[in-house]
């Protein structure tokens, strides 16, 4: 992995750009008149981290490039303006003022629906273990425009974590949010998607335990919630009902807390 910036960066650009590769421990190589191609293949065809004034683009030799946009999330959230339900907030029971905890955030989609509906009285923890995934994301979240106020105010209300969740839930005290969330997008893709390609290489790959589920029944106040492919075992392997399949690949299963 290196670090460089855009063509001609002013000076608060390349300071950013430092700052970045100083915060993953990566090299920073000034872009000068260089391709990102060129860049790449001198590194030994590495990863390039661009960091322009408002995101970070990561760029692969075998991939697309990824770069934060609440693509998903902000369709999601103008569907709920509109009156629309959402699968995962039905399921999930969240309202206004409720405490989530989004134990696997990735690109951050769900967490933005999640903070949309909890609102200002409530919150919202994203957890990456990924430090270039988190990174990038806490980046958007905090610079990107979407041109819709209310995505804007759900995007900046976000508290992003850098940590896995196992480490993360056991130093969290009984009761100490209302929603669990779980979405471990990379232990079984669907392999027709190219969203995911271009950070596969940054995937947090290890699978859900029981006794990661056990710590986050402890911690919540009202539900556990797991996002897997419709065909997968963990639902009942790891005590959730399937609460709700949908017509594509994706379904949620869920712990009810009784207090």
């Amino acid at each position: 992995m290196i670090v460089t910036t855009p063509e001609n960066p002013d000076a608060r650009t390349v300071e950013r750009a430092r700052a970045i590769a100083e915060e993953w421990g990566a090299a920073y190589v000034p872009r000068r008149r260089n391709t990102i191609t060129k860049l790449s293949g001198a590194h030994g065809n590495a990863e390039v981290a661009v960091v322009g004034p408002k995101e970070i683009k990561l760029v692969s030799p075998d991939a697309p490039p990824f770069f934060f946009h609440p693509s998903m999330g902000m369709i999601r959230i103008k569907r709920l303006m509109a009156g629309e339900p959402d699968s995962l907030i039905a399921v999930s029971g969240a309202t206004a003022g409720d405490v989530v905890l989004d134990c696997t955030a990735g690109f951050g989609s769900d967490a933005l629906v999640f903070s949309y509906a909890v609102g200002s009285e409530g919150q919202v923890i994203a957890l990456e273990v990924s430090p270039i995934l988190h990174t990038i994301v806490r980046e958007g979240l905090t610079l990107y425009e979407s041109g819709v106020p209310e995505v804007n105010a759900a995007m900046r209300a976000i508290q992003t974590v850098n940590a896995d969740y196992e480490s993360y839930l056991r130093l969290m005290a009984d009761n100490s949010v209302d929603i669990v969330y779980f979405d471990p997008m990379f232990e079984r893709p669907v392999e027709t998607s190219t969203a995911l390609a271009p950070i596969r290489s940054q995937a947090h790959r290890e699978p859900l335990t029981l006794d990661s589920v056990r710590e986050a029944v402890r911690v919540a106040r009202k539900a556990v919630v797991l996002k897997d492919h419709r065909d997968s075992g963990q639902f009942a392997q790891l005590g959730f009902s399937l609460a709700r399949k949908s017509y594509s690949s994706v379904a949620y299963g869920v712990i009810k807390i009784e207090q």
